[in-house]
């Protein structure tokens, strides 16, 4: 897929310090929004500029031979705009600039990197995925307007130093919409993705060493939020006359007993349900995020759920098991469910996807492997992050091996019972 990149030329003139001298005249290349500004070493009494034609006014020998001058420069900007382009570059309006002047480039700049990453990984990462790498890349903008007042930097400018600036720039950044300020984890998986592309530019031989080498990301682990076991009886139980919170409440039930995440769930048509190996249906479809198989065995209550929404007209018109509906208004919906049930957790859609890792599954014995498995994780060090041993699990293993320690010592007790009795009978 061709990647789309906006380009202009426009002259401007700007009043010289002095305010003696005339107005010099400018090219300004901008290139997707970013801008660089060249000095044509040319000056223009005010009277004679036309700035909304960004050329010069009347037809005396003077002025034509600027307004050719003028084109010729257009021409030369354009022609190097278009040979970069040809020659399979994404230039910068600073790489277009440098060109003109004939300034030896340090090699390829961050923004062209991120350009072509984009470029590259349109087929492979998810809309999702790429929206995560559009908001790095306006984070990193940002940085590079407010660190050093310019739009792009060459690669070879990224070092330690660079990537300590941009970290402290993240943690410090006052958002100026109703965001809320990164936290540690979020300023960590902006600094992945640039280690990411840096990676990227190492791979393409457009570096020559990688500058996050002595760098060290850290997240900070914490607790995932689930329903505990009477959380989730109580959430069952419970019968709402409003049909989209009963709606919202069958549908986070379905994914405490599938761990589907939102986008697999609302995907989910009919013919990816199949009769398993054991006889059984079976979910068996793809992750959209990663494209990881899924096989998910379909519990009663998930199953139940799953013939509730099968013929509901919105279903059959979408082609999909169950009728869709926004991720934004579904976790409106479960703050309203939660208040009613007098659930104090932040109830979200994903959250039942954590309580069907805990509470479903790794609670009553099944093995990380499977659970693993059936989320669709590509490693088993994420559903440790989502599992945990719970205190009910704790109790029972240690009663089981309270009652086996019992019968140990109670078998020995009865042998030294038998030694003794056959002693005293010699």
């Amino acid at each position: 897929m061709e990647t789309t990149q906006s380009f202009g030329i426009q002259f401007i003139a700007r009043e010289n310090q002095d305010k003696k001298s005339g107005l010099t005249i400018y090219a300004r290349i901008t290139v997707n929004s970013t801008r660089a500004e060249i000095s044509l070493k040319q000056t223009i009494n005010p009277e004679n500029w036309n700035s909304i034609k960004g050329l010069a006014k009347g037809n005396n020998s003077d002025m034509k031979e600027l307004n050719q001058y003028l084109n010729k420069a257009r021409t030369r900007i354009s022609n190097i705009y278009r040979e970069m382009m040809v020659e399979g570059d994404l230039p910068t309006a600073i790489m277009i600039k440098n060109k003109f002047l004939g300034i030896e480039e340090q090699g390829r700049t961050l923004l062209t990197t991120i350009a072509y990453h984009n470029k590259i990984s349109i087929d492979s990462l998810s809309p999702n995925t790429l929206k995560h790498y559009s908001t790095t890349e306006k984070y990193v903008k940002e940085f590079l307007l407010k660190q050093f007042s310019t739009s792009d930097v060459f690669l070879t400018r990224i070092n330690y130093k660079f990537i300590t600036d941009f970290e402290y720039f993240l943690r410090n950044r006052q958002p100026t919409d109703h965001q809320q300020t990164l936290n540690n984890n979020g300023v960590m998986k902006h600094v992945e993705r640039l280690r990411k592309l840096v990676k990227l530019a190492r791979k393409l031989e457009w570096i020559n060493k990688n500058p996050f080498e002595n760098y060290q990301i850290k997240y900070k682990k914490f607790d995932r939020d689930f329903l505990e076991e009477d959380e989730l009886q109580n959430l069952e139980k419970t019968k709402f006359k409003l049909g989209r919170l009963e709606f919202t409440k069958d549908l986070f039930i379905f994914g405490c007993y599938t761990g589907l995440a939102y986008i697999d769930t609302f995907l989910l048509r009919p013919e990816d349900i199949h009769r398993g190996i054991d006889g059984n249906q079976w979910i068996i479809t793809s992750r959209k995020k990663t494209d990881t198989p899924l096989r998910i065995p379909l519990l009663p209550k998930a199953l139940e759920i799953v013939e509730k929404y099968r013929n509901n007209p919105r279903s059959i018109f979408n082609g999909t098991i169950f009728p869709v509906i926004s991720n934004q208004k579904l976790n409106s919906y479960l703050k309203e469910i939660a208040d009613l049930c007098g659930i104090s957790k932040n109830l979200t859609f994903h959250l039942a996807r954590h309580t069907f890792a805990t509470t479903v599954t790794l609670s009553n014995g099944v093995p990380i492997e499977t659970v693993s498995k059936i989320l669709g994780h590509t490693s088993i060090k994420t559903t440790q992050i989502y599992g945990r041993i719970l205190d009910a699990r704790i109790s029972n293993d240690m009663m089981d091996l309270k009652s086996k320690l019992e019968i140990k010592n109670s078998t020995h007790l009865k042998a030294e019972d038998g030694i003794s009795e056959f002693q005293g009978s010699v």
